[in-house]
């Protein structure tokens, strides 16, 4: 038997100014899986993350923790999962190691308990040798690190990363992708809404997208990749193609020189080159616009 670590049924949400957040939602996310759950801003992701959280309460539907309902067990919720917000929320004024085992303390781990998980964690995150620093002393890379940190210190089974590299550079990035998947390998659960979709195609098996309240897709990543039939290129060329039409009715003009078609994706690149030079119109540059989650991501929510 398949074991989920959340299960949503049936989920609706609407707020006391008659605003309908969610509309009859139902997903499963299966235990030790990599998920991404994605949608434009103001689609309802923050709503969903707020009443797995418990902090928002539910109009209808249910949603379970590995098998508990968060409504009637609240308390079993929040020992299972960890939450790392988009914005920092984090005392300014206190050492980070403080902080650290504190929050341990919120979850009945002795002071030895805590330090030992703290010093673990700051390793692996690379922070250790700011433990004796304030938040407002670091970087907004280390913050980003130390919120992470904080959202595992009581080993979480189930791990929110609600936009985790907002903000970040593109090195510190790729280290904190690392870390993610080794936790994931470890056995951690992770729930990922992130506006960086390389992120999601490199990073998670499985994904869900909702827009305006309802979930428009539910599936692996694998079946996303296999089911886009369309690609879009931009195309430079060395020749005025302002008047040309080598793809018709897919091909839109930038500039005299450059234009973006969309193809079939059977269509290889050597087959649009040759379009292009059977027009006498040299091809300089190819370039891929968006990948095959990207072009779902934009399809599915453009309305």
């Amino acid at each position: 038997m398949t074991k989920y670590a959340l299960e949503i049924e049936h989920l609706n949400k609407t707020y006391r100014n008659g605003v309908r957040a969610l509309k009859d939602i139902s997903l499963n996310v299966k235990d030790g899986d990599l998920f991404a759950f994605l949608g434009p801003n103001g689609a309802g992701k923050s709503t969903v993350i707020g009443i797995i959280t418990t902090l928002v309460n539910i109009s209808s539907g249910t949603v379970k923790v590995y098998g508990k309902d968060v409504t009637k067990d609240p308390e079993f919720t929040k020992k299972m999962i960890g939450v790392v917000p988009q914005e920092y929320n984090l005392n300014q004024f206190i050492p980070i190691k403080e902080t650290m085992i504190n929050i341990g303390g919120y979850f009945g781990l002795t002071k030895m308990q805590s330090t030992y998980k703290t010093q673990e964690l700051f390793e692996d995150l690379g922070i250790w040798h700011k433990r004796d620093s304030t938040p407002r002393e670091l970087s907004g890379g280390m913050k980003r690190r130390l919120m992470i940190a904080r959202a595992l210190i009581h080993n979480p089974k189930l791990l929110i990363l609600d936009e985790p590299t907002a903000g970040v550079d593109t090195e510190l990035r790729l280290t904190m992708w690392d870390f993610f998947k080794k936790l994931n390998n470890d056995g951690v659960t992770i729930i990922l809404t992130t506006h960086y979709l390389e992120e999601a195609e490199r990073l998670c098996k499985n994904l869900a997208i909702v827009h305006q309240g309802e979930l428009v897709q539910n599936s692996s990543m694998s079946e996303v990749m296999s089911s886009r039939r369309k690609h879009t290129y931009i195309i430079r060329t060395d020749s005025n193609i302002s008047n040309s039409n080598v793809f018709s009715g897919n091909m839109k003009i930038i500039d005299n020189e450059s234009c973006e078609i969309v193809v079939d994706n059977k269509i290889s690149i050597t087959e649009i080159i040759n379009a292009f030079n059977k027009n006498n119109i040299n091809v300089l540059e190819i370039l891929s616009k968006r990948n095959k989650l990207e072009e779902l991501f934009i399809e599915l929510t453009q309305s």
